[in-house]
């Protein structure tokens, strides 16, 4: 044996002798726990008197919870502890599970994300860092992985992070993004221990098309044993065949119960979202019975930083399925082993002997108020508040990454040919209709009449100067101009306005800051700086939601209706994979089924 090699070059005798140590350290570890369990030894931490639901039967008994080494030892009473919190009156639910998010879209840096995360009761995120991949390469997803791994609570990281590999960088080849990887270094990438899995195939016609490099992502994540998250809004039929055949795993796009269905019925995992701008669960969810409630999760997709501060995370979509009719049983079940296993989390979603002792406290079934959050037996939220805060980890590769051609306001002018191909916003929806409508000129610009107003996009990682403009309905801006350096999935800055002056002034103000938000009406102007790659900010969550509390009022003072959040709504419409019409730096795009193509702003 000894100096016998491996096929990779390691030696052998040594990997034999840390698989016995580590065999070793386990079985010590299990005889503990064992011990614990039989009630021979005392437990680290005995939770009392707490309703405790199974997710297996679906029901909840009152039951002390023994937690020793991280682990559920057992349930029942007459145990012995070093620690006793009493959790009389309260419920016992796994610690939630949020099976889809970008942790960039919360605009918080990643250890103000994971204190309102958890405080919320939220355990493990699968998180998908694409839109900081997009601007800074891997050198991104590597800022997030380190921010979060440096976290260190009495022994535990009080946020558990799945990072997947981003697989659209770009989405698509029809806007400019910061980077690009393609299936070479997708197989590279995915080798790695830093990825769990690959991020949303939102390129679907590229799928169905059976690309060659789209299949070489999908192949290398499949011959690794990665799991592939979805992106499919409106599939159906042969084309959704096609998709599903790729063996993708999960989708969060389902447009309506019927599409969810379908989903299901072609082996898919559907993901209820319950997001800031777009929120499909209470359509969705519709489609669950007792049958098929299983094969649902949660997620947030995209959440920003007010929401999980005051309204939470799985906690108010737990509130949400209840209040829409859905058994509290099935409704955690989405929210805990649903994911879990769609995921292979061992040891994940339930409370139960073996079991990680992620453990949220709720107070009653209806609003799911958490009064106490612990990670592997550590208690690490309490009260609404988490117990933890800890310093910013910024790197300067995400640093200073706006970087424009200077702009003025006869850029962005628009001449007409009679009549106008209209982007028109759905309220609470991601998704777009075209309109054609007849317009006026004058002076070499169009005339914005009828609700009208104008959105454009500008490139902003390279300075070539790339410029798309179209007209919007439904945005409603009157009397200036709005901003932000968010725009999926390349986020390049996109701007919607009624004005020149005050879109050019926008420009300025976003470039100056290095990125952010900006409002520009009536001669005043206002911005909240992003630097962490024009995306997030590294100031305090409380600071981050009351200057985007304080922005968005004064975009809504231009006459934005409900139903349309002015920031996180112009971040998506240069998304040029959900349908139909969307802009981005190098024009306007319409996308179907059929795939995506570009289409002229003004008809003859």
């Amino acid at each position: 044996m000894r100096g016998q090699k491996d096929d990779f070059g390691g030696n052998r005798i040594v990997i034999e002798l840390l698989a016995f140590v580590q065999c070793s350290c386990y079985n010590i570890r299990m005889k503990k726990v064992i011990d614990c369990a039989a009630k021979r030894e005392e437990c680290d931490l005995l939770l009392t008197g707490a309703n405790v639901f199974n997710v297996f039967s679906g029901t909840f008994e009152k039951l002390d919870l023994a937690v020793t080494d991280g682990v559920i030892a057992g349930l029942g009473s007459g145990y012995r502890a070093k620690t006793t919190y009493d959790a009389s009156g309260l419920y016992a639910i796994a610690g939630f599970i949020d099976s889809h998010i970008h942790v960039e879209s919360s605009m918080l840096s990643p250890e103000e994300f994971a204190r309102l995360s958890v405080a919320h009761g939220t355990s493990v995120v699968i998180a998908d860092p694409h839109e900081i991949v997009n601007v800074c390469g891997i050198a991104g997803a590597e800022y997030i992985s380190e921010a979060f791994g440096r976290m260190n609570w009495n022994g535990v990281c009080p946020l558990e992070v799945k990072l997947h590999l981003p697989s659209c960088v770009p989405a698509t080849p029809f806007e400019t993004s910061g980077a690009k990887i393609g299936g070479r270094e997708t197989e590279r990438e995915l080798k790695r221990g830093l990825f769990f899995g690959l991020g949303e195939m939102m390129n679907f016609p590229a799928v169905v098309g059976a690309e060659e490099d789209c299949l070489q992502k999908i192949g290398a994540a499949h011959a690794l044993g990665k799991i592939v998250d979805g992106h499919a809004p409106a599939l159906s039929g042969d084309t959704l065949n096609a998709y599903a055949a790729a063996g993708i795993r999960t989708d969060h796009e389902c447009v309506d119960r019927y599409d969810c269905l379908e989903k299901l019925k072609r082996g898919l995992y559907v993901q209820l979202r319950n997001g800031s701008s777009a929120r499909n669960l209470e359509e969705n969810c519709m489609a669950m019975n007792d049958y098929n409630y299983r094969r649902f999760v949660l997620c947030s997709d995209d959440r920003n930083a007010r929401d999980l501060a005051v309204v939470g995370q799985i906690d108010d979509a737990l509130a949400r399925l209840v209040k829409c009719g859905i058994p509290v049983s099935q409704a955690i079940a989405a929210a805990t082993i649903n994911a879990a296993e769609c995921y292979g989390l061992k040891g994940k979603g339930a409370l139960a002997p073996s079991y990680d002792a992620d453990v949220v406290l709720v107070e009653d079934l209806q609003s799911f108020r958490v009064r106490a959050v612990f990670k592997r037996g550590i208690l690490v939220a309490e009260n609404g508040k988490a117990l933890f805060r800890f310093g910013r980890y910024l790197p300067a590769e995400v640093n200073s990454t706006v970087n424009i051609r200077p702009v003025s306001a006869d850029d962005f002018k628009m001449q007409p040919k009679g009549r106008a191909r209209v982007m028109k916003i759905r309220p609470f929806g991601l998704a777009t209709e075209e309109e054609i409508v007849p317009v006026r000129e004058r002076d070499g610009d169009v005339v914005l009449e009828h609700g009208l107003c104008k959105l454009a996009v500008i490139e902003r990682h390279f300075a070539t100067g790339n410029l798309g403009k179209c007209l919007l309905r439904g945005y409603g801006a009157s009397g200036g101009a709005v901003g932000i350096s968010v725009a999926h999935d390349s986020h390049n800055l996109v701007i919607a306005g009624d004005n020149n002056a005050d879109m050019a002034r926008v420009a300025s103000l976003l470039a100056e800051a290095g990125g952010g938000m900006a409002v520009s009406a009536g001669g005043k102007t206002e911005s909240f700086s992003l630097e962490i790659a024009g995306l997030m900010s590294s100031a305090s969550a409380e600071e981050v939601t009351l200057r985007t509390e304080e922005l968005t009022k004064k975009a809504k003072s231009l006459g934005i209706p409900d139903g349309v959040e002015p920031f996180m709504t112009l971040a998506f419409l240069s998304l040029a994979v959900i349908p139909q019409l969307r802009l981005t730096d190098k024009g306007l795009y319409e996308v179907g089924e059929c795939g995506i193509r570009k289409v002229p702003e003004f008809l003859d």
